[in-house]
């Protein structure tokens, strides 16, 4: 599975590098996430609870980070097993650039994912509606995260069509999602997994590897939502 896009931040990308790599900051993004700690200066570990279907499991997943250039760009990768449910690994490419004269951030992306077991039997064609409505919804939040610091620390220097002091209320609306796209082999669905199940159960992938491309997320979700 592979995902690539764009998102336009109204922040600077000093204060979007240190959000990307602060785990708190990450902790407030990730539905379910209930801890994200730093290991090292290149690993993390997180535990998510997730609810597919009735049951309800907590599964934690270990991300490393390579190939730093703060605060341009960096790579992520991680893995993690789901039981007899199966395992997933993935990775993800993230680049930063400057934008407005460095008052934004465009944030670009390249996730690459592969799931085995029960997993790899989700239909590419249910995952498509579904990652890109969790997409959105990840990073409205992150982007409302990083906004509001910026206010907080006087890091976006107000212009006349986004004064500071109107900071807060354009967190919800602070990204612009400019481009994404997504491949995914052909897969079938088995006739003995429901629909509104699986839908439940992409809840993991999506995240995981488009959220996953940040900071950990991708990596991150990849490895910790296998259901």
């Amino acid at each position: 599975m592979e995902m690539s896009g764009e998102y336009a931040i109204a922040a600077p990308r000093q204060l979007v590098w240190d959000a990307l790599n602060d785990p708190e900051a990450l902790r407030q993004c990730i539905p379910g996430c209930e801890t994200i700690e730093r290991q090292s200066e290149t690993e993390l570990t997180a535990t998510v609870t997730a609810k597919v279907g009735p049951v309800k499991a907590k599964f934690q997943g270990v991300v490393r980070l390579s190939d730093l250039d703060p605060p341009k760009s960096y790579r992520i990768s991680g893995e993690g097993k789901g039981g007899a449910a199966g395992f997933a690994k993935g990775g993800a490419t993230v680049e930063l650039v400057e934008t407005e004269g460095g008052q934004a951030t465009l944030l670009s992306y390249a996730v690459d994912a592969n799931v085995g077991g029960k997993l790899a039997q989700i239909g590419a064609r249910l995952i498509d509606s579904t990652a890109k409505k969790l997409a959105g919804e990840f990073f409205e939040t992150f982007a409302g995260v990083v906004v509001a610091r910026a206010a907080e620390t006087g890091g976006a220097m107000p212009t006349a069509d986004h004064p500071t002091q109107e900071a807060p209320r354009q967190s919800a609306e602070s990204f612009t999602k400019t481009e994404e796209t997504m491949s995914t082999a052909p897969q079938n669905l088995p006739e003995d997994i429901p629909a509104e199940n699986v839908y439940d159960g992409t809840h993991w992938m999506i995240y995981l590897t488009l959220a996953g491309s940040f900071a950990g997320l991708a990596a991150l979700l990849v490895t910790s939502w296998a259901w």
